[in-house]
C-alpha cells in the first residue's frame, strides 16, 4: 500500500525523544526504577534529581546543555549495563585527506561538536573531541536511542519472542485492545505508519509529545499505553507516515513485555557485548519505571561507533539475517532520496543512520563500509541551516572515504 508524507521533522533531527523527559511535575527521586535480573545491569539513583516540570531540556541554556549532556545519569534515574570484559578495538587507520581534514577541522571550529569519529575497514580514520568532552565521557543520545530499540526488536523477533512483524501491536501490549492500535501491525509501529492521530509540535505544550507524560500512572499500566489508547485514528493504518515519539516508547514496551526483562537488560546480551561496548551504557527510565525506548540512553563516542558497526557487520547473529538490510531501507520515501525504515533514517546512496537533537548522529555507509559518528551541542534543537552544514560535511566526508 502506497504511504503518504504527515510530518516529518526537517532531515530527521527530530525534538520528540527529549520529550520522554517532560511535561510532568513529578519529582525524579519519586520515579520507580525498574528491577534488573542481571548483575551487569544496575539501577541509577540520580545524585542531583532535577523536578520534571516540561520539556525543560529544549530550554537549557548553551552551558546547561554542555554540562548536562555529558552526566544526564547524575539528573535523571535509569540503568547502567555493564561493558563485556573484552572490548573491540577500535585501532588507528590512514589518516583522511587533507581536504576533508579541512572540512572537519572547519566543522568543529563552530564550536557546537564534543566528538567525531570517523572508522572504515574498521580503522580509525579520524577522532577529535570539542567542548571539553574527553574520550572516557558519555554523552546522551536523544532519538538515536530508537534505533537502539529497533535492534532489540529485531533481537526479539531472532530470539522468537515477537512471532512476526505483521502481528498486532495488542498481542504484546494487551492495554492497547480495543484502542486505535488494535489492529496496528509491529512493522507500522516501526515505521510510524500507524495511521493514528499525533501532534509533534514541540512549541505546543497541549500537544501530544508534550502530554504523554502527563497523564497519572495506574497501577498496573504502563504510561505511555495510558495515554497513547486514548488517541484516535487519522487515516488506515499503513497509508501515512507521521514522526510520533510516543510510539518508540510503545516499540519498547512491546519489547519489554515480549521478552520479560528491560530494555537494558536486553540491550546488555543483544548489543553492548556483541558491539564490544569499552564502558558502561546508561538507560533512562520512564514515571513507571520502564527505559524510554525512543530516547535518553549515554554512550561514549568511540561506543556508539562500535554499535554502528554492529549494524554495519549485519549484527552479529543477534537479529534475523538481513534485518539491518531491512531496518535501513526507505520503507517510507520522503523524496530526494530520503526515507524512513524501522527506527533508521535513511538518506541517498543506500546510506542510513540514527539522529537525535541537538545534532546526534551515528551514520552508516555500507558501500564505504564505514561508520560516521558525531555528538554535538547545537544552540537549537534542531534547524534548517544546522542539518544543511551536517549534509554537507558528510559529503565531504563520504568523498574523502572514497579515495
Amino acid at each position: 500500500m502506497r504511504r503518504t508524507l504527515g510530518h516529518w521533522p526537517a532531515f530527521g533531527f527530530t525534538m520528540g525523544a527529549a520529550l520522554a523527559l517532560s511535561a510532568c511535575s513529578t519529582a525524579v527521586a519519586d520515579r520507580p526504577v525498574a528491577p534488573v535480573t542481571s548483575a551487569a545491569v544496575t539501577a541509577s539513583v540520580p545524585a542531583e534529581p532535577l523536578e520534571i516540570q516540561g520539556a525543560e531540556v529544549l530550554f537549557w541554556d548553551d552551558a546547561t546543555r554542555s554540562a548536562r549532556f555529558r552526566m544526564m545519569e547524575r539528573y535523571y534515574p535509569g540503568h547502567e549495563v555493564a561493558p563485556p570484559a573484552k572490548a573491540r578495538a577500535l585501532s588507528a587507520g590512514e589518516a583522511l585527506p587533507a581536504a576533508t581534514r579541512a572540512a572537519i577541522d572547519a566543522y568543529m571550529a563552530k564550536g557546537t561538536v564534543a566528538g567525531m569519529m570517523v572508522v572504515q575497514d574498521g580503522k580509525v580514520r579520524h577522532e577529535a573531541y570539542g567542548l571539553d568532552f574527553a574520550p572516557d565521557q558519555r554523552w546522551t543520545s536523544f532519538s538515536v536511542a530508537k534505533s537502539f530499540t529497533s535492534t532489540l526488536l529485531g533481537a526479539a523477533v531472532k530470539d522468537g519472542f515477537i512471532t512476526s512483524l505483521d502481528d498486532p501491536v495488542s498481542q504484546y501490549v494487551p492495554g492497547l485492545r480495543g484502542s486505535a492500535y488494535d489492529d496496528v501491525t509491529v512493522e507500522q509501529l516501526a515505521t510510524m505508519t500507524s495511521g493514528v492521530r499525533w501532534n509533534e509540535d514541540y512549541t505546543d505544550p497541549k500537544s501530544d509529545v508534550a502530554m504523554m507524560f502527563s497523564v497519572t500512572p495506574v497501577p498496573g499500566e504502563d504510561q505511555v499505553v495510558t495515554y497513547m489508547k486514548t488517541l484516535p485514528r487519522e487515516v488506515p493504518a499503513g497509508e501515512k507516515f507521521v514522526y510520533k515519539t510516543g510510539e518508540t516508547n510503545l516499540i519498547g514496551v512491546l519489547v519489554e513485555k515480549a521478552v520479560g526483562t528491560s530494555l537494558a537488560v536486553y540491550a546488555k546480551d543483544k548489543i553492548a557485548d556483541p558491539a564490544g561496548f569499552d564502558d558502561s551504557l546508561f538507560w533512562m527510565s520512564d514515571l513507571t519505571g520502564r527505559n524510554i525506548g525512543g530516547c535518553c540512553l549515554s554512550l561514549t563516542l568511540a561506543d556508539y561507533t562500535r554499535f554502528g558497526l554492529l549494524a554495519l557487520e549485519g549484527g552479529a547473529g543477534v537479529v534475523p539475517d538481513g534485518w539491518f538490510a531491512e531496518a535501513g531501507k526507505p520503507q517510507v520515501q520522503f523524496g530526494g532520496g530520503f526515507g524512513y525504515g524501522y527506527q533508521w533514517w535513511t538518506y541517498p546512496g543506500e546510506n542510513y543512520g540514527a539522529q537525535g537533537i541537538f545534532g546526534q548522529s551515528v551514520t552508516l555507509s555500507p558501500k564505504r563500509d564505514a561508520v560516521i559518528t558525531i555528538l554535538s551541542n547545537w544552540p537549537t534543537a534542531t534547524g534548517q541551516a544546522l542539518s544543511t552544514d551536517r549534509l554537507m560535511l558528510m559529503a565531504a566526508i563520504e568523498a574523502g572515504l572514497a579515495q
